[in-house]
């Protein structure tokens, strides 16, 4: 995989870029991009428990524009914020700017596949990666150098895409036409909100305890399903698709549990 074509598919369109319609960079648009996104997600709250690093050192592995990157940020904790995409790096900065939170901020552009290339080695407190590493070629290169960057106590927060979730089986009949055999090819050009992504792997718990060889995993579920009409929502209303909207709240609440389209896990270096 040509990594060039990763970093130009999200230097074309950073994650969450248009969850706001007000002009990019102010503090409207910021505002509105993350009540967008913790409404949307809201279980993000909870795993990443923001509040819970205050005075830590948090190393987040692809800031994108700075969402999550702010969150902990404005509760206290010394972040170090890697992007690989140059354009979410320069958004993510005007965020910090805007919020006056850039002398708590470290800012590094690069491949987290070498990450000790361009990040001062040192031990962190939380190493955060919310959906990010099954978006490079070898996310098992990206683990190892997380290696460096930890000590006994150091929590790791992983996001990953769940390889036995609604989403996957949705893509497969509304794009595959159940042609299974195409599977990856299918996920990673729908992955996304932009079509196209070049690489997206998929997870089972199993394949994430093989990932995470050597940590201790504290906790990993699944959770978060999109119920809404795309066409509804790019104009900013929440409509939800006919069969979500009749299926009974707690019914919907299991569904997430079990087939829910992000792999949440938490481990801990001992």
């Amino acid at each position: 995989m040509n990594k060039k074509k990763v970093k130009e598919y999200w230097d074309q369109r950073p994650c969450n870029i248009r969850h706001s319609p007000k002009p990019v960079g102010t503090v409207e648009y910021f505002n509105e991009v993350e009540d967008r996104r913790y409404f949307v997600e809201p279980h993000i709250l909870q795993f990443a428990k923001f509040p819970h690093w205050k005075g830590k050192r948090v190393l987040e592995i692809g800031c994108g524009i700075g969402t999550d990157m702010i969150r902990f940020a404005r509760t206290g904790a010394k972040v170090t914020a890697v992007e690989f995409s140059q354009k979410s790096l320069k958004i993510a900065k005007q965020r910090a700017k805007v919020f006056k939170l850039q002398n708590k901020i470290k800012f590094y552009q690069g491949d987290a596949e070498h990450l000790t290339d361009f990040v001062p080695i040192a031990p962190y407190d939380l190493v955060y990666s919310f959906g990010v590493i099954h978006h490079t070629p070898h996310p098992e290169k990206v683990i190892e150098q997380i290696r460096n960057y930890v000590r006994p106590g150091t929590v790791i927060k992983l996001m990953v895409y769940y390889r036995y979730s609604w989403r996957v089986f949705w893509i497969l009949l509304t794009f595959g036409r159940g042609q299974f055999w195409r599977l990856n090819e299918l996920v990673a050009r729908h992955s996304e909100a932009q079509t196209g992504c070049p690489i997206t792997h998929l997870y089972s718990r199993r394949q994430i305890r093989r990932l995470l060889h050597g940590y201790k995993i504290i906790e990993m579920h699944v959770d978060h399903i999109f119920p809404y009409r795309i066409a509804d929502y790019t104009n900013y209303h929440y409509r939800k698709v006919w069969y979500f909207r009749w299926m009974p709240g707690p019914i919907f609440a299991w569904l997430k549990q079990n087939f829910g389209w992000h792999l949440l896990v938490t481990a801990e270096v001992y």
